[in-house]
């Protein structure tokens, strides 16, 4: 049973999270700053080091919590274009969080091995679902994983970025002809 300290104390460590990712959005990571997440709180900078060591241990759990949600949200998947889809409505709901995983490294940040776990669960959906021909090498379907995942994450990094913007097109329509191609390609069209 949790006790009310313990409560307590993850009710800080959200908060202390909540604030970041508003400076994120507003500031971009290379902002980050610890001191002001912690006056937003209403706490001295180094009282928020009790919450959280240091920069990169604030960010490590940001990127749990951001591969733990996108690892939920593409768990039902039964098809290439379901986890397609699921990872374009995750990413369009928050583009900070997106571009903070897939966006451009960190620099002098080091995510901890146990992270990759949690994107390895995404992996294993890629699998599953283009795994659909029972004849497939591992090889094979793992080429097709990857091909997708790059396929995806570069429309959806280009749009989200606005790098679509002005063109004259529906970044929406270039995104369904992209998963219409990779279904294909998988058969499970």
């Amino acid at each position: 049973m949790e006790t009310s300290r313990e409560r307590y104390r993850a009710q800080v460590r959200a908060e202390i999270k909540r604030h970041a990712w508003e400076q994120l959005a507003t500031a971009g990571v290379s902002a980050l700053s610890l001191n002001a997440i912690a006056k937003h709180v209403g706490m001295s900078g180094p009282a928020l080091y009790r919450y959280f060591p240091g920069r990169d241990d604030l960010i490590t759990d940001l990127v749990r919590d951001a591969y733990r949600s996108l690892a939920d949200a593409v768990q039902a998947a039964a098809s290439v274009a379901e986890v397609a889809y699921a990872i374009r409505m995750w990413a369009l709901a928050d583009p900070q969080r997106y571009l903070f995983v897939y966006g451009t490294p960190i620099p002098g940040y080091h995510a901890p091995g146990d992270t990759t776990e949690i994107s390895d669960e995404i992996m294993a959906v890629l699998l599953r679902v283009h795994a659909a021909e029972p004849d497939d090498g591992r090889v094979t379907v793992l080429r097709r994983a990857v091909t997708f995942w790059t396929r995806v994450h570069g429309v959806l990094s280009l749009e989200l970025a606005g790098h679509f913007d002005g063109m004259g097109f529906d970044p929406a329509l270039l995104f369904a002809a992209e998963v219409d191609s990779l279904s294909i390609k998988d058969g499970s069209r």
